[in-house]
């Protein structure tokens, strides 16, 4: 499916955004993902498509769009990114029947190159047949093995999960559900730089985790971490090979944490409001660090930094003063500088950049 000018959008009428580039009818995102090439692409998903920037130079101030690609009845998005570099675009599709039920499906598409069209969006059905329980089926989320192959992750109706996956040949195996139960939606999956696949469960009284012995395998019950996460807040990043660290948002109101297998629950404190988490490792000072960044319950993007794997050792906040709608997105540019994204109150994306400085200096905001 190629994707569209704006101007072409507008003359079918799509309610996508408006001429002087603010974004109407925002629905999720930013997205921030960095292709193989450097360049740093930016998604926002708006009632009816995607809005897709891209830079036009690793590193650079200049960037190109919003193409338009097409996401018509899709509610719910979620963009993600393996080693491979490509980018999945994973969506909640939902249209009214003509017996007067809604039909909800799971719809994926791929962006192979920054700055290329994506396919067509493809059905990955539902995990029930039943029309009453496949209306209840939540937002999906997603990972992508080493290897390429893609897990997709529901939440289902009372507290569940699904799965469907890939196989190494990449042939999609049928839905399954996860040995879990007292789900309150937003299951989290990631992977690991050694092919293995993890999903943290949140729940009411603590984050559940399933994990693979081994790649391509059953995804069976890890431990069991004594925190509530808020749903939708669960971020996982590499910090070191073949571990994962989650950062999430407390659900009982004592900010930020970071949890990691055969480690306690590390508070790490911030005002955190209620959106997903942002984190990228980048270099601060001449360490490996790692940078959060989350929108604050005062409605700004406000950042966190801390050592890779140090946290206990000192996690330092700071507010950036750029007030945002929904969660802002992080990465790292061709030049491995972390970059942040957020839409503004006037309706705008901005990004902002790491800067030389002593700590984690970030530039001003700039308009994309």
């Amino acid at each position: 499916m190629r994707s569209a000018s704006l101007r072409e959008a507008k003359q079918r009428s799509e309610p996508v955004a408006e001429a002087s580039g603010r974004l109407s009818h925002v629905l999720g995102g930013p997205w921030l993902l960095t292709g193989h090439d450097g360049r740093l692409t930016a998604y926002v998903h708006v009632d009816g498509a995607v809005l897709r920037w891209t830079e036009s130079a690793p590193g650079g101030r200049r960037w190109a769009g919003p193409d338009v690609l097409p996401a018509k009845d899709i509610d719910r998005l979620t963009v993600v990114q393996g080693q491979n570099r490509y980018a999945h675009l994973l969506g909640r599709r939902v249209r009214q029947r003509a017996d007067g039920w809604r039909g909800v499906d799971i719809m994926y598409a791929t962006q192979y190159q920054t700055g290329r069209p994506m396919t067509q969006w493809r059905s990955l059905g539902n995990p029930f047949k039943e029309i009453d329980r496949a209306v209840e089926i939540g937002a999906p989320a997603a990972a992508v093995t080493s290897d390429g192959a893609l897990y997709v992750c529901v939440p289902t109706g009372p507290g569940g999960v699904a799965l469907r996956r890939e196989d190494k040949r990449g042939r999609w195996e049928a839905w399954a559900q996860l040995q879990v139960s007292g789900g309150t939606d937003g299951p989290a999956p990631a992977a690991t730089s050694s092919g293995l696949v993890e999903v943290l469960v949140p729940t009411r009284t603590a984050a559940l985790q399933l994990r693979q012995s081994e790649p391509g395998g059953a995804l069976v019950r890890g431990y069991d971490a004594a925190v509530a996460p808020l749903p939708g807040s669960v971020t996982a990043l590499e910090t070191a090979p073949g571990r994962l660290t989650y950062y999430l948002t407390d659900a009982r109101g004592s900010g930020a944490v970071a949890i990691r297998a055969g480690s306690w629950p590390l508070p790490l404190g911030g005002n955190p409001g209620d959106g997903r988490i942002a984190a990228v490792r980048t270099t601060v000072d001449g360490f490996d660090c790692t940078v959060l960044a989350v929108r604050g319950a005062d409605g700004t993007v406000n950042l966190g930094v801390c050592a890779t794997e140090g946290e206990q050792a000192g996690f330092w906040w700071t507010g950036t003063g750029m007030t945002c709608t929904g969660d802002p997105a992080l990465a790292a540019d061709g030049h491995g500088r972390a970059v942040v994204a957020a839409v503004g109150a006037d309706g705008g994306l901005a990004v902002a950049r790491q800067e030389e400085g002593q700590g984690l200096t970030l530039g001003d905001w700039s308009r994309v």
